[in-house]
């Protein structure tokens, strides 16, 4: 498997239109990796998966590139896109595609994580947040496998307890994102 690349600030490349501040550029190599060695990768840095990302995995619409290309992913809150109230997907989408970024290939995730090894712990005292993305995630911009509601519509990122966490989520269109959730995108390709 291909190193993933480097983590820079935003001082560093900028796409078509400049994304916007205190966003975060990660260069990740994705493709050329077949599912069985992508998991492989995954179990040999100690990441776990819940149900929903084994689902994504174990279907056959999951189908990484043959060949590696390099991405620039920009990690940014639902808020720096300009929600400060947060918004619904397809407001945080209309919102991304102003600034040049798209949702990523659905592999783009499980690559992420094999990057991002030193991401901050997630934890939080209380009860367990349901129906919102849980602090510290980081949720792939991709675009679903399926329309249906039920299926998995992609992968978060997140640290618990020490231990790295590739899952899979469920959502609905109308669902409401906080202005403090982070997402990760990719530039659009030159020309599109």
């Amino acid at each position: 498997m291909s190193e993933a690349g480097e983590h820079v600030r935003h001082a560093g490349r900028v796409p078509m239109t400049p994304p916007p501040p205190d966003a975060t550029l990660r260069t990740i190599t994705v493709g050329g990796v077949a599912k069985p060695e992508l998991l492989s990768a995954l179990a040999a840095k100690g990441v776990r998966l819940n149900a929903m990302a084994q689902q994504l995995f174990d279907d056959a619409r999951f189908v990484p590139a043959p060949t590696a290309s390099v991405l620039h992913a920009w990690e940014l809150t639902v808020g720096a896109l300009g929600l400060g109230a947060g918004g619904t997907i397809d407001a945080i989408l209309a919102r991304a595609a102003e600034h040049g970024l798209v949702p990523g290939p659905l592999e783009l995730g499980p690559h992420l994580r094999l990057h991002m090894l030193d991401q901050v712990e997630g934890r939080v005292e209380g009860p367990e947040i349901r129906h919102q993305a849980p602090p510290g995630a980081l949720t792939v911009a991709s675009v679903p496998l399926s329309s249906d509601e039920e299926f998995p519509c992609g992968f978060y990122l997140r640290r618990i307890d020490g231990a790295l966490w590739l899952r899979g989520y469920r959502s609905w269109s109308g669902h409401h994102w906080s202005p403090d959730d982070r997402f990760a995108f990719v530039e659009r390709p030159n020309g599109v």
